[in-house]
């Protein structure tokens, strides 16, 4: 599966945390995330992840494209809906593909424990491969 990783600033030592718990699901599938984000999960877990650019400079445009093109297959984008955010409409624009496509999202911690152990129990399939992987 293509996975993608993405967390606001004060959001970060979550998603490190996360991918330190579920680093031997992570490792078995292709990861993906904002700039920032990969290179702290990067740096914790060793896990080799594709990053693209940090959020507000067009990373989560960038991410975006990706569901658009059936390139991604989950994302876990933990939000902090607490602090205003330069870069909303990107943010809101990722958040309304994933819908539109119908790619699985976790937008806070318990969402992406679920997924992270439904993923680990094979219990999330690819719809554009039409297998379970």
């Amino acid at each position: 599966m293509r996975v993608a990783l993405i967390a606001h600033d004060k959001k970060k030592p979550e998603i490190i945390e996360l991918a330190l718990k579920y680093k031997h699901v992570l490792k078995d599938h292709t990861l993906y995330a904002t700039g920032t984000t990969g290179t702290l999960v990067m740096g914790e877990t060793q896990l080799p992840i594709i990053r693209m650019k940090s959020g507000p400079l067009g990373g989560d445009q960038q991410i975006g494209s990706m569901v658009a093109d059936h390139q991604l297959d989950l994302v876990i984008f933990l939000r902090d809906p607490l602090t205003a955010q330069p870069h909303e409409p990107d943010v809101s624009a990722l958040l309304r593909l994933c819908d539109v496509f119908s790619i699985p999202l976790a937008t806070n911690k318990t969402s992406a424990e679920i997924m992270l152990k439904a993923l680990e129990n094979k219990q999330i399939f690819n719809r554009f491969q039409q297998n379970k992987v």
